[in-house]
């Protein structure tokens, strides 16, 4: 029989759910616990309620997909942005990413994933079909797919070729200074920044 690690199952249950975070390995999760105990009950309330609040109170911009406090996100409400300009990414994280940058000052599509079939996910499980509504809007003039340059990546990338080619818009990608394979994510920013700066029209390889 295994003993509890911890002298208090309080204790061993907020170890246990710290460790549920990626990256969190049981020893960091003690550590946070921790930390968090020699904190003042105030701070620890403030920093629970904070999560609870993400979690129920967080929209979806009804326009990109992204994050935000309201139904439309702070990018696409900001009038200074440039409407003719739509930035495809994989997630949220690519927003965050590529905003880091100060380098892009279109707008975004979050399609919510990228096409692949051994993980069960097809187009209509992406946010393919809002993109493809704004685009008959008529006011688009480019579209940056800035997706990893993974398999998966690339596979959505010919199909969202495909779906744009009907209308008049300029298709463009990501330069190939992020390589081939990594998550956009991971990228620096010096990186990121140049190749959306040099990005270069769509091609079919």
């Amino acid at each position: 029989m295994t003993e509890n690690p911890c002298s208090s199952n309080l204790l061993d249950n907020a170890v246990k759910e710290f460790s549920k975070l990626p990256g969190i390995g049981p020893k960091t999760s003690l550590r946070l616990v921790l930390h968090l105990l020699r904190r003042s009950r105030e701070e620890v309330e403030q920093f629970g309620n904070a999560f609870i609040r993400l979690r129920n109170d967080i929209k979806y911009c009804k326009v990109c997909h992204n994050i935000s406090d309201t139904d439309i996100c702070t990018i696409c409400a900001d009038e200074r942005r440039d409407g003719s300009s739509i930035c495809v990414v994989e997630n949220i994280k690519d927003v965050i990413s590529i905003e880091n940058t100060q380098q892009f000052k279109g707008l975004y599509h979050v399609l919510g994933g990228v096409i692949s079939p051994m993980d069960g996910v097809g187009p209509s499980d992406l946010a393919i079909d809002e993109l493809m509504a704004r685009m008959e809007a008529g006011d688009v003039k480019e579209v940056i797919l800035a997706l990893s340059p993974t398999m998966e990546g690339d596979t959505t990338n010919f199909y969202l070729y495909k779906k744009l080619s009907k209308f008049n818009v300029e298709i463009t990608t990501l330069a190939r200074g992020v390589a081939i394979g990594d998550e956009l994510e991971y990228a620096d920013e010096v990186t990121l920044g140049r190749s959306i700066v040099n990005r270069t029209p769509y091609k079919i390889m």
